[in-house]
């Protein structure tokens, strides 16, 4: 099920792409999207917490074209992974980790499919894309053993780990590198059914493939990652855990059109724009 959180006439909320349909209690059937995910059927509430009746639609439905998506979640904090790649450790000029290496970016820094990332070019000279995948957790949880990582898990979306690569040399900690607005961008939507064991990840910038990789290719995968970070914080509904980005990063400028595709999840699309 692909669920996204959208914006029509004023009004926000969130609803399930393709051929969604309720029965006649209004309680949700299972979905499968249609060709092209034209269509968006409007949910009652918000899915994280869909109380005892479980999720139900409201009956509207709009043609996909026709709202704004926005980012998926609201999260109380984003959670990321260095250096998830060996390929991506040795183009940074290091080893692989011994154990996942993980920051904060701010829940500020999160914006949604198709709005800009804002270039702050008098504060830094070069900043880059890194695609990746997004994992966002579904109930609040600490200490999960990575057998039981499934089970806190609400779905996968797409994601660009944007970073200012000359503030993270300089600073030697990456956490301005990382955490300007718009920093964050995650879309289109939560695919609730995907498995991450092994996803086709490609960024493309301005019509230009710049990485190619596999989710089977990460050194930590998505269950050893949630063990890990939950031993060290709660995770709560909506938090987002960044799992590391492939070989093939790269700088991006003013007017660039960038898109981070997973395969069976969906693509982002962003354009970088001047802030100053």
């Amino acid at each position: 099920m692909r669920i996204a959180r959208f914006a029509k006439g004023g009004e926000v909320a969130y609803g399930v792409v393709g051929e969604a349909q309720a029965d006649g209690a209004g309680a949700a059937r299972p979905v499968t999207p249609a060709r092209g995910l034209s269509i968006i059927a409007e949910l009652r509430g918000h899915p994280f917490s869909p109380g005892k009746g479980g999720v139900q639609f409201t009956g509207a439905t709009f043609p996909l074209d026709d709202v704004r998506l926005l980012a998926p979640v609201l999260p109380s904090k984003v959670v990321a992974v260095g250096r998830n790649y060996a390929d991506h450790a040795r183009e940074m000029g290091g080893d692989s980790p011994a154990e996942p290496v993980m920051f904060l970016k701010p829940s500020t820094a999160v914006v949604g499919h198709g709005d800009q990332i804002a270039y702050p070019v008098k504060l830094t000279q070069r900043v880059d894309y890194e695609g990746e995948l997004a994992v966002i957790i579904g109930r609040l949880c600490r200490e999960v053993p990575a057998a039981q990582a499934a089970e806190v898990i609400f779905g996968y979306t797409c994601a660009n780990d944007v970073t200012a690569r000359d503030l993270q040399a300089q600073d030697g900690q990456w956490t301005r590198a990382k955490g300007f607005d718009t920093f964050c961008p995650l879309g289109p939507w939560i695919e609730t059914d995907a498995d991450p064991a092994d996803l086709e990840l490609t960024t493309v910038v301005n019509g230009e493939v710049r990485q190619q990789a596999r989710t089977s290719q990460m050194l930590y995968d998505v269950p050893a990652l949630v063990e890990f970070v939950s031993t060290v914080m709660t995770l709560l509904p909506g938090d987002v855990l960044l799992t590391g980005t492939p070989a093939g990063v790269g700088p991006l400028e003013d007017g660039d059109e960038v898109s981070v595709t997973i395969e069976n999840i969906g693509s982002l699309h962003n354009t970088v724009v001047n802030r100053d």
